[in-house]
């Protein structure tokens, strides 16, 4: 018999500190190095931006609610009591992780400067390795054939 502690898939980093320490990388290297997306932001630009902090925010939010909804946590740093494969699951096996992929998107072109545009692959790829690669061994791991059933259906991304 394992102990709950143990039965995590090993994730030592919340993925949200992920995101968001990338996005304060390239903050910090717009204050030390200016460059601008566009001479001036449209009001088309603000516009965009903010629908993409809000289509963001709500995927992200909606996915974690359906862990709840499920009866199991959204936290990767705990054990899972259920596989979710409904809702946004059905297109993406991670629609946390685009939500907060959209969101940086979304905040970038508020911010107007492509530095933190620079380290968002630098992002996906810590949250690829660190995150997702042992949240899937885990989830194979926990739920077997279901999971990899899930897993040939449904992309990884989008």
């Amino acid at each position: 018999m394992s102990d709950a502690s143990s039965d995590t898939s090993g994730v030592r980093v919340p993925p949200p500190l992920i995101y968001a320490g990338g996005f304060a990388a390239g903050f910090v290297a717009h204050r030390l190095l200016p460059i601008h997306l566009w001479p001036e932001p449209t009001a088309l630009v603000s516009l965009v931006g903010w629908c993409l902090i809000g289509a963001g925010v709500l995927l992200a939010v909606s996915a974690a609610f359906l862990f709840r909804r499920a009866g199991t946590t959204p936290n990767p740093m705990k054990p899972t009591s259920a596989l979710v494969i409904w809702g946004p699951y059905r297109f993406t096996r991670n629609p946390m992780y685009v939500g907060l992929a959209t969101l940086y998107a979304g905040g970038t072109l508020l911010l107007n400067d492509p530095w933190p545009l620079v380290f968002l692959p630098l992002v996906i790829a810590l949250v690829q390795r660190y995150v997702i690669a042992r949240e899937e061994t885990y989830l194979e791991r926990t739920f077997g054939d279901e999971y990899r059933a899930y897993k040939a259906r449904v992309r990884r991304w989008i």
